[in-house]
């Protein structure tokens, strides 16, 4: 087990596996509602909001 998760081939699979979910979510538009989530909490921790 210790040899499979020091293995390079496992580090670039699961960085290209969040690439791909990170691109597919853009596609689908999901960038601005996470990011007007990330503005209102923060917002409501300031006490601006």
């Amino acid at each position: 087990m210790k040899k499979l998760t020091q293995s390079r081939g496992t580090g670039l699979a699961l960085a290209a596996v969040g690439v791909l979910m990170m691109a597919f979510g853009i596609y689908r538009g999901e960038m601005m509602v996470v990011l007007t989530k990330a503005v209102n909490i923060c917002m409501e921790c300031i006490g601006i909001g």
